[in-house]
């Protein structure tokens, strides 16, 4: 069996030269708001300029639920 050629720190980094984390890609909205790229805007509900989500009734549900739960 052969011995394996040792990896000196150098050989090391350079290879992990790579291994960074890219930033994530923040956009602003038309209304101003940041957010990721390809997602909701999760202030005004909106993607590609179209209003995807009501997010009050979203929310007016959410509310509700909640109520009902602390009530019984």
């Amino acid at each position: 069996m052969t011995v394996r050629m040792r990896h000196t720190r150098g050989h090391t980094n350079n290879r992990r030269s790579h291994h960074a984390l890219a930033k994530p890609a923040i956009t602003k909205d038309e209304a101003g708001n940041s957010r990721l790229r390809h997602r909701l805007s999760p202030v005004t509900g909106t993607y590609r300029g179209r209003k995807v989500i009501d997010l009050n009734a979203k929310l007016e549900k959410k509310s509700k639920k909640n109520s009902e739960l602390k009530s019984s």
